[in-house]
């Protein structure tokens, strides 16, 4: 007879009031194995999540932990069973050490009831080279990457002997070499016959990593499939209950004059002599890996960051240096990285968030009312088909892609004629992708100049007439769209200009 699964959901039911977050919330997941949970944003795969970790409680429906019927009032009582959720952005005390934050609430205690700080140590280092990785156990959290940052908390639940270990999003904010280092521990746990559940949007990664895939549509469980059973379209279609044919809808546009010219722009440890130009009607793509200085150019553009020398002229004209309102006056709309602290008032209403750019413009006497607000709002909230039932609608309570959304309707509520956005789809599902894909193709067919920032090679590839490519600061390369394939960028992002030259 075979051992029960680790972990098995089955129908259950999750509303808040009126509003169902989950329909049918169904997983099975067994004992040394590594399971994808996919679906878009807004499929309920968070809530089901919440639900195994005890932060909801289930309506109805069954859980069950090693087949036994389970019910948790309390994240407490999720992680005493036995389950740890590693979080896209961990949350460790930063004051502490590394050791200190894997041992918080429950360290060791010698003779004379004072903590062992000597054992906590050794057990770190244990617990290090079980997972082949180098963290020094005395540092401070402060300071550590995100990658190293979800190892401790990884370590921490070793540490407690966890049988169940759900990465929500794990891999959105790494590199390439640190995502290979998660997929190892990941891989090691697995064959140590712990559970896994897997939730990305990166297919790449779901078909490398996972044995099986669940899918899930509106709340709702669609089916399980063995990974090597299913091919990327398959899955995305169950994903979004229709065919996706063309996930990059790139329609052609006239490409006219200048708009933009980037001239010599230099930053010492940053980057240097960075020159370009973008036109109207044309998306200009800058690729290069993490870390090759792409969001620092495009926010010194803007004026949020700083250069040394150099120029940034628009329309034939000097921007002055360090301005954002500048740029903004002159034309110039930025969608920066990190949608949720750089682009949004999270805690704000989506009505407000979206009226942000706009509210010199909306003020009568230097007076907003909120019927004026929820006016404009509303006409692009509608444009841009945001998924909220109210503009009063907290933003932070929002689907990833959802708030993408909101930050694109604030800058194109002001009629930019330039469009820099960073990582235009980064965590958002391939339903609202395609969305994106296909408005900022609308964009430069009516005129509008975009500069776009991903790291993500299809979107470069399928999106961008020009590809500028930066490696440690430099550009090492252009590429008009023909002239760009994978090998082409990647060889100017990992080598620098004269070796590509040569």
């Amino acid at each position: 007879m075979s051992a029960p699964a680790v972990l098995e959901l089955r129908d259950v039911r999750k509303t808040f009031g009126s509003v169902v977050a989950l329909r049918s919330g169904t997983i099975k997941v067994d004992r040394g194995s590594i399971h994808a949970l996919v679906g878009e944003n807004g499929a309920g795969k968070s809530t089901l999540v919440k639900i195994v970790a005890g932060l909801y409680q289930r309506d109805s429906g069954t859980l069950r932990l090693d087949g036994e019927d389970v019910d948790f009032s309390s994240t407490a009582q999720s992680k005493d069973a036995g389950i740890a959720v590693i979080y896209q952005e961990p949350t460790l005390f930063p004051d502490l050490s590394v050791t200190e934050n894997i041992f918080m609430g429950r360290q060791p205690v010698g003779r004379f009831g004072r903590i062992d700080s000597r054992e906590m140590r050794h057990e770190v280092e244990r617990l290090f080279t079980r997972l082949g990785v180098k963290i020094d156990p005395d540092r401070p959290a402060e300071g550590l990457s995100i990658a190293d940052q979800q190892v401790i908390e990884i370590a921490k639940a070793v540490s407690l002997d966890a049988k169940l270990l759900i990465m929500d999003e794990p891999t959105a904010a790494l590199s390439g070499v640190e995502v290979d280092r998660l997929f190892t521990i990941a891989r090691a746990l697995r064959d140590e016959g712990r559970g896994l559940i897997f939730i990305s949007h990166r297919f790449e990664e779901v078909f490398a990593l996972c044995d099986q895939i669940t899918v899930m549509r509106d709340g709702a469980y669609i089916e399980t499939v063995a990974t090597a059973d299913a091919t990327v379209d398959q899955i995305v279609k169950r994903m979004v209950g229709r065919d996706v044919t063309e996930l990059f809808p790139k329609q052609p546009a006239e490409i006219r004059e200048v708009l933009l010219e980037v001239n010599g722009l230099t930053q010492p440890g940053v980057f240097s002599d960075i020159s370009f130009q973008v036109r109207r009607g044309e998306i200009v793509a800058l690729a290069g890996l993490v870390g090759a200085g792409r969001s620092e150019v495009a926010r010194a553009v803007f004026g949020v960051d700083p250069y040394r020398t150099g120029s940034v002229r628009f329309e034939g004209k000097t921007l002055a240096k360090g301005s954002p309102a500048a740029a903004m006056r002159a034309g110039i709309a930025l969608v920066p990285e990190d949608r949720r602290y750089q682009g949004l008032v999270i805690d704000d209403t989506v009505g407000r968030n979206v009226t942000l750019a706009l509210r010199n413009r909306l003020a009568k006497w230097g007076l907003i009312t909120t019927g004026i607000e929820n006016r404009a709002a509303a006409i692009w909230a509608s444009r841009l088909e945001v998924k909220t039932n109210a503009l009063d609608t907290v933003a932070s309570t929002l689907s990833g892609g959802n708030q993408q959304k909101v930050v694109l309707a604030k800058w194109l509520s002001r009629n930019p004629d330039l469009l820099i956005i960073d990582e235009p789809t980064r965590g958002i599902d391939v339903g609202t992708k395609s969305e994106v894909h296909r408005l900022l193709s609308e964009l430069a067919g009516q005129g509008m100049a975009v500069l776009m920032i991903s790291s993500e090679l299809p979107e470069v590839l399928g999106m961008a007439d020009r590809v500028l490519v930066m490696r440690e600061g430099r550009l090492t390369g252009e590429l008009t769209r023909d002239e760009a394939t994978q090998e082409s960028v990647m060889h100017l992002a990992t080598h620098d200009a004269k070796e590509s030259v040569a």
